[in-house]
């Protein structure tokens, strides 16, 4: 067989060659514009060539700081075409931690969206290795900053090369780009990806029975492009000519609803907290959502009643998925098999609440201090992963020895697998609750508690015991209005029919907000040292 290299330039140069009418809908702080895949690679060549104007090298990172819109994915092909390794900085990272990896990436020059170069300007006298700022602008003007050298994006293109040719040196294992982990506990970690890696996970997003992406959907990613490749879906619908819809800063569950009726979104990925905002926004309004055939829901455990709710009340095929930074991200997705059709409708919703089977391409396996867990749907133990798209150690850091052991990434979760290879994330190693010897899943609890008609979020966090080490606490945002409709002696009532009576949570608190993380996740570090001052209190 031909040795051929897999390598982003021959993605997008597929897409220049065969499919240059398709469209990419970008929304930005100046309005909703339309680009041809013809036009975003002409100037995505003219991004290489600019950056190359500007000293950049092969081997350099240049990062970004922005929204979901086409520049963006301009970047996320035009940088690594040329050689250089793209990082996708977390916008919502603490000043400490964005100057921390802007440091550790030593990124050589940084792509700001212009309502964003506040966040830059406070941490400009800590970087280090940057040596230009270029401003991502629909103004014809610079805006006023104290960053210098600073470069309009728009004028660098014009005068560029639109016709640069891509490196034709790169080898397919050489680092294309580089994504940080959120850092709730330490400094984040960097994790490179391969061009090789990148090209086998958008074909596996493509497989009918993964991603399922193909050239006819209309994909709007609403993860961010600044964490974990959004997915990776950005280079899997360029590659495959799908329509793209990029719903630029600031975006609202309207704005969300918004674009999916325009736009005949047939294709949305993003994490539950952003669908539980979505869902909110279609009970309020009128919203046409027909054309929506699948939406995918990762980073963190789906409800089941808000799985039901999407595909019973609106008709949205809901599909549950499992990744991590650390695995480009795709992993698991739970989709039924053929003969699992006719299964009672409990049971199927029951099946598709878990996190899933693992994707061609992979393997996986479940060990605990016994050896390797029963695939019995019981034991527990925590996830292995290996495979040509997942790390095998973290950038430069020496906290690679605790995940990457024996060719295998130890993810931290602790899951169950039952006979038929089907994933349930328990919990996370540091959630999981120990009670009297005995472990209680935080996970099992919030999605029971999250059916509740009058609620909102709920998170269950352990606060230490005298006698049984660990009790839980349940902690409940209320929907609007049901403020004064459920107590906690009403939540008890639901849960106990549920649950063994000592998993019951010892407490419930109600909150006017879980704190989350900068992708969205519950951020059980900080609910669990508020709920325990509150429940001293009383």
């Amino acid at each position: 067989m031909m040795n051929t290299q897999l390598t982003l330039a021959s993605m997008i140069e597929h897409t220049e060659r065969y499919l240059p009418k398709k469209e990419v809908v970008s929304r930005t702080l100046a309005g909703t514009r339309t680009f041809t895949y013809q036009e975003i690679v002409r100037r995505t060549r003219a991004l290489a060539s600019a950056l190359e104007n500007l000293g950049v090298e092969k081997g350099d990172r240049i990062g970004t700081f922005a929204w979901n819109h086409h520049r963006h994915l301009e970047a996320y092909f035009a940088v690594p075409s040329m050689g250089a390794v793209l990082h996708t900085i977390n916008i919502r990272l603490s000043e400490e931690h964005i100057a921390y990896i802007i440091n550790h990436a030593e990124d050589k020059v940084l792509l700001i969206d212009e309502d964003l170069l506040p966040l830059i300007e406070k941490v400009k006298d800590q970087l280090k290795t940057v040596e230009a700022f270029v401003v991502m602008t629909d103004e014809d003007r610079l805006p006023e900053s104290t960053l210098e050298p600073l470069y309009s994006y728009e004028t660098l293109l014009e005068k560029a090369d639109e016709t640069y040719q891509f490196a034709s040196d790169i080898d397919e294992n050489d680092p294309a780009g580089i994504c940080y982990t959120s850092g709730t506990t330490g400094k984040p970690k960097g994790v490179v990806y391969s061009h090789r890696g990148i090209y086998l996970h958008s074909m596996a997003m493509g497989l009918a029975d993964a991603g399922g992406l193909s050239e006819s959907d209309v994909v709007m990613s609403v993860v961010p492009m600044f964490h974990a490749n959004a997915w990776g879906l950005p280079f899997a619908a360029t590659w495959f000519g799908s329509t793209q819809v990029l719903p630029g800063p600031n975006m609202t569950p309207k704005i969300l609803a918004e674009m999916i009726e325009e736009q005949k979104v047939t294709m949305t990925a993003g994490v539950p907290t952003i669908w539980l905002g979505l869902l909110k926004e279609l009970e309020q309004g009128r919203y046409n959502t027909s054309s929506l055939r699948r939406v995918l829901c990762g980073g963190a455990a789906a409800p089941k009643g808000m799985i039901k709710t999407f595909e019973t009340k609106y008709g949205i095929p809901f599909i549950h998925a499992y990744g991590m930074t650390e695995t480009t991200p795709l992993v698991t997705l739970s989709r039924l098999k053929s003969y699992q059709s006719d299964l009672s409708e409990e049971d199927r919703l029951e099946l598709r609440s878990k996190q899933g089977m693992v994707v061609p391409g992979l393997e996986v396996k479940v060990v605990n201090e016994n050896g390797e867990a029963k695939a019995d749907g019981d034991d527990m133990g925590e996830l292995l992963i290996r495979g040509p798209w997942i790390a095998d150690s973290y950038y430069n850091d020496d906290r690679s020895d605790e995940a990457f052991r024996d060719g295998w990434l130890h993810t931290g979760d602790v899951v169950t697998m039952d006979e038929e290879g089907t994933i349930k994330i328990v919990d996370r190693t540091k959630d999981l609750i120990k009670s009297g010897g005995e472990w209680i899943s935080s996970v099992d609890l919030e999605n029971a508690l999250m059916a509740h008609e009058s609620v909102f979020e709920a998170a269950v966090v352990a606060i230490p015991h005298p006698k049984w080490q660990e009790r839980p606490i349940a902690c409940i945002v209320r929907k609007e209005g049901e403020e004064h409709n459920v107590s906690k002696q009403d939540i008890m009532d639901f849960l106990t029919p549920q649950f063994a009576k000592w998993w019951l949570p010892d407490e419930v608190v109600f909150i006017a907000e879980i704190p989350k993380t900068s992708v969205g996740k519950f951020l059980k570090t900080a609910l669990r040292d508020q709920v325990k001052s509150q429940v001293m209190q009383e």
